[in-house]
């Protein structure tokens, strides 16, 4: 199995998609019906977000992320509708190639490390290791996986550096 070669193909949106001019959408990305993409957000190259959206200011998102149908990205931590927070974001930062499960939660001020994986529904309320699984409510490591998607090693302990992926061959760790 072998990723995706780089593109430099230009983004690709949904007509239904709606992106604000000060957002920073890479090459290659898709963005997916009825999502939106506000000022301030950035996203990376080859980053794919399904639909229904909204990717807001102070989130970035790095290169070959995947963002799962209905994802929410928070970035106020104590929201009121009289009290404006701009410009004072919470930042939610998702590091090169994560996978976002359907309907999962990030509330900021968080990090997903690079290829971890958070589950359908979980809810992200702390710092995601590089290549972690998490899931449920809040969310909690309950395995690690490879580049390619696969799980690596059993249950929750961090396989050694070195170990090879049963799946792609890829070594952990190097």
């Amino acid at each position: 199995m072998k990723p995706r070669p780089p593109s430099s193909a230009p983004a690709r949106l949904h007509p239904t998609a709606v992106v604000s001019q000060g957002a920073k959408v890479g090459p290659g990305a898709v963005v997916g019906a009825f999502s939106f993409v506000a000022d301030g957000a950035k996203i990376g190259a080859r980053c794919r977000i399904q639909s229904h959206t909204s990717v807001w200011a102070g989130v970035t998102l790095e290169e070959d992320i995947l963002v799962g149908p209905g994802v929410v990205f928070t970035n106020v931590k104590r929201p009121r509708a009289a009290f404006v927070r701009a410009p004072d974001w919470n930042e939610t930062h998702v590091e090169r190639g994560a996978t976002l499960g359907a309907g999962s939660v990030l509330v900021a001020p968080v990090r997903v490390g690079m290829f971890a994986m958070v589950g359908a529904g979980a809810v992200v309320t702390e710092h995601v290791p590089p290549h972690a699984v998490v899931v449920g409510n809040p969310a909690r490591v309950v395995g690690w996986a490879c580049v390619c998607g696969e799980r690596l090693g059993r249950g929750r302990r961090k396989p050694r550096r070195g170990t090879p992926c049963e799946e792609c061959g890829n070594v952990f760790g190097v």
